[in-house]
């Protein structure tokens, strides 16, 4: 089954809340299963190296402020690196900061352990605090924790459909590319990296759906980091190091600065001499699914969203902008000296960067 068709069948069967296994499907999800028990005791358990991004950004920015929502899990919550500054939330508020020039309040709701199942309650906080955009990191665990790709769709359609329809802006870094993970023994190495694009593929389309836009992880957790492990991992050899974490957060800034409506102008529409494109919805998802930074959201074509080959999208990839500095975040807004109406200093997420093992233990 070709990509493609493989993710919309994911989809379909999230949506109609089947399995969305072919038998083959079922042999691979069994021997997944089984080796990721092991792979699970390899890359050990969560030890609570964790800082908490939530904060204000933006020091001398005029306002009104940007409001960010970190979702998902380790991957969003920076596990393993020693300063805030150094994690995902920092390197997005701070870049949204810059870019868009105003101050920006991120909060992370993100917890290491985490899948998509565990998003309907970081769902329901984050909506506490009206963000203008949402942020989610989700997939890995499903795919090391060989959850059925159905499930895991229907509880990430779930959650992005909440945000939109409360006016929050969705971006979901989807599922990386698993497969050079130095820990997963073969044949789990394999069958990770065939597993956890399918699931990126699925994603993009049930998050399009939903009205949000994805940004391809695919290889920045893949040939980037395997070519060079030593700077891209961190010591326990899964998680990212702090420099993949700023590699992942320099992907997603360009599609969240779009997303609040600050993107270049000039990436407005799809430019067919960088291989963008207008496209039905499951062939830009199987493409953007091995091409890291690959952005998918809906679009229309004569005036309509849907075409014989399913949703209309564009394809786009845009510009991975220069890195800047990274700020510790102030835990009160200076501009307002913690009691303008933009202040939310004192309301956070009481478990906010806290890590939370999952059922199994290991972190993710």
């Amino acid at each position: 089954m070709g990509r493609a068709a493989a993710a919309r069948r994911v989809a379909a069967a999230a949506a109609l809340g089947g399995g969305g296994l072919t038998a083959a499907g079922a042999s691979i999800y069994g021997l997944l299963r089984a080796e990721a028990t092991f792979a699970r005791r390899t890359i050990g358990e969560a030890d609570g190296r964790v800082r908490d991004a939530t904060g204000w950004y933006g020091r001398g920015r005029p306002g009104p402020a940007l409001r960010l929502a970190l979702l998902g899990d380790s991957s969003a919550a920076g596990y393993g690196v020693r300063t805030v500054e150094e994690t995902p939330g920092a390197w997005l508020g701070s870049g949204v900061a810059e870019r868009a020039d105003r101050r920006v309040h991120l909060r992370e709701y993100a917890r290491v352990g985490a899948q998509s199942s565990d998003l309907d309650g970081q769902v329901t906080a984050a909506l506490t605090a009206s963000p203008d955009v949402a942020i989610v990191y989700i997939g890995a665990n499903d795919v090391t924790h060989a959850v059925l790709p159905s499930a895991s769709v229907r509880h990430l359609t779930a959650a992005v459909r909440r945000l939109t329809e409360a006016g929050t802006a969705v971006v979901v870094g989807t599922c990386p590319d698993l497969g050079t993970i130095q820990p997963l023994p073969p044949p789990l190495r394999q069958v990770a990296r065939i597993w956890s694009r399918r699931l990126a593929a699925a994603q993009t389309i049930a998050v399009v759906e939903a009205g949000g836009r994805t940004v391809s992880l695919a290889s920045i957790l893949g040939p980037e980091f395997d070519a060079a492990p030593a700077l891209l991992f961190g010591p326990d050899r899964f998680h990212p190091s702090a420099r993949g974490y700023a590699s992942m957060a320099r992907v997603m800034l360009p599609s969240v600065l779009a997303a609040l409506g600050f993107g270049e102008t000039e990436e407005e529409a799809p430019r067919a001499g960088r291989g963008e494109a207008v496209l039905p919805i499951g062939y830009a998802a199987a493409k953007a699914s091995g091409s890291p930074g690959t952005e998918i959201d809906g679009t229309e074509v004569g005036g309509a969203t849907r075409g014989v080959g399913g949703r209309w999208v564009t394809l786009m990839r845009r510009r991975v902008l220069p890195t800047g500095t990274a700020e510790v975040p102030d835990e009160v807004d200076r501009a307002h000296d913690g009691d303008g109406p933009d202040d939310h200093s004192g309301d956070g997420p009481g478990d906010a960067g806290t890590p939370a093992e999952d059922s199994a233990g290991a972190p993710g």
